[in-house]
């Protein structure tokens, strides 16, 4: 990106300065690899390691400042030997004053409507505390604290750092050799240290078995309390996996349920499910996991094809019934949704839920089915999927956007003999928890 960027402004008159800081201040970054990294933890340990010549270091001076690029940019010198680019009409935009800024909600006041794009500073300076200040040409002047600025930089590796900061974007990939994270159900409620710990590892592993609940229905509205609230669908608040007359659901059925992935019939399906162990069968009614996107990458590795079919083809999904309230959803997703690098950020797919409606042309539809079956036998591969049986008391609580999941069948009786209790959460709800218990946690250490 930054050689890219260099070579256009060689080519454009009067930014031959620019492109010499740019150079300058990028030329002692090498190529790291993205990670996210809480050391300060065992639990937070993190396989991947950054490697650069000179460390980002959030907390270092302001050393000087300068203007480039006729006052269209500012250059930051920190006193570590770095250097900063802020584009002047960003750092208008983000004025930090009253009359720019909303500090008790922490929202911007100024309307982009009265931005200028062309805007350039005026003045810019260091105050004695530090701080770089700046005078526009109206005269309206901006106050911006080194460490603000710092975490804020466009370099490629601070960045990268913010982030994953941001997101948490490390996974820890597995197959048949899952080593269940387990916790105890009492020190997520009431630990904050326990908690933030079981959420960094949900977002981590994808998966987290919780033991020690009460073997009655209502323990799942505590851990929905506990991240904020659970979400609300078609099914309820919560809802109870069993053997059910007429059933509405292929879950509540005894039979074996193959590896899916929850509500793809939804827009925006639900990112974490909860199944709490109320009553469980003697024999059978094992579950059945496997990490989407591991199995998803090895797809990609070996048949590209059948990855780009299932990246790019949008499938219908339906589902009709009545439960909490009446329902007839529709939906089309893509099997795999990939972000703007190609990585798998989402995975759709529920065979019991797979429309009989195709909407793709008929020579596309082997093709698809022979993709969609690659897939699949991968999920089913015994290296790929994680086989446990839960106990009464046990909530297992797993990514439903990377997991599938499935149960062995068990056998019908005269008598409920298995009783899951099932609610889901987004992730907008649990990231925003973890971010809370993040800061309170690591504040206290």
């Amino acid at each position: 990106m930054w050689t890219a960027l260099a070579k256009y402004l060689l080519r454009t008159k009067g930014h031959q300065d620019y492109f010499h800081t740019l150079l300058q201040a990028q030329k002692s970054r090498s190529i790291h690899q993205k990670h996210f990294s809480l050391s300060r933890r065992p639990w937070q340990h993190s396989t991947g390691t950054a490697q650069a010549v000179q460390p980002f270091n959030p907390s270092a001076p302001i050393q000087k400042v300068e203007t480039l690029n006729m006052n269209q940019l500012v250059c930051v010198h920190w006193e570590d030997g770095s250097q900063s680019l802020y584009p002047s009409v960003w750092l208008r935009d983000n004025c930090q004053c009253p009359d720019c800024f909303l500090h008790s909600a922490k929202a911007r006041k100024l309307p982009l409507e009265n931005l200028d794009v062309n805007i350039v500073a005026k003045n810019v300076t260091v105050t004695e505390q530090k701080k770089v200040y700046i005078i526009w040409p109206d005269n309206h002047n901006s106050e911006f604290e080194p460490e603000w600025l710092k975490k804020r930089c466009f370099s490629e590796q601070a960045r990268t750092k913010i982030q994953d900061e941001l997101f948490l974007s490390e996974h820890q990939y597995w197959g048949s050799d899952l080593q269940l994270p387990t916790m105890t159900f009492e020190e997520v409620l009431y630990c904050d240290e326990s908690a933030y710990k079981w959420l960094v590892t949900l977002k981590k592993v994808g998966i987290v078995l919780l033991t020690g609940a009460a073997s009655s229905q209502g323990e799942l509205l505590k851990l929905g309390q506990r991240i904020g609230f659970l979400r609300l669908t078609f099914y309820g608040h919560t809802w109870q996996v069993q053997d059910k007359m007429d059933a509405n659901n292929v879950a509540y059925t005894t039979e074996k349920l193959s590896f899916h992935t929850d509500y793809p019939v939804l827009q925006h399906p639900p990112g974490i499910q909860f199944l709490h162990c109320i009553k469980q069968t003697p024999t059978g009614g094992e579950s059945e996991v496997v990490d989407g996107f591991h199995v998803a990458n090895k797809l990609k590795e070996r048949n590209p094809q059948a990855f780009q079919i299932l990246t790019s083809t949008l499938v219908d999904f339906t589902d009709t019934g009545a439960d909490y309230c009446d329902f007839s959803m529709q939906c089309k997703q893509r099997i795999l949704d990939i972000d703007d690098r190609g990585q798998v950020v989402r995975i759709n797919f529920n065979n019991a839920t797979r429309d009989t409606i195709l909407d793709i042309p008929a020579e596309k539809v082997k093709p698809f089915y022979a993709a969609l079956k690659d897939f699949v036998n991968l999920l089913n591969s015994a290296e790929n999927k994680y086989t446990y049986k839960m106990k009464p008391g046990e909530i297992v609580v797993f990514d439903n956007w990377r997991l599938l999941h499935g149960r062995q069948s068990y056998q019908a009786g005269t008598e409920i003999s298995r009783h899951l209790e099932g609610a889901y959460a987004d992730w907008d709800v649990v990231m925003s928890r973890l971010r809370i218990l993040q800061k309170s946690v690591l504040n206290r250490m």
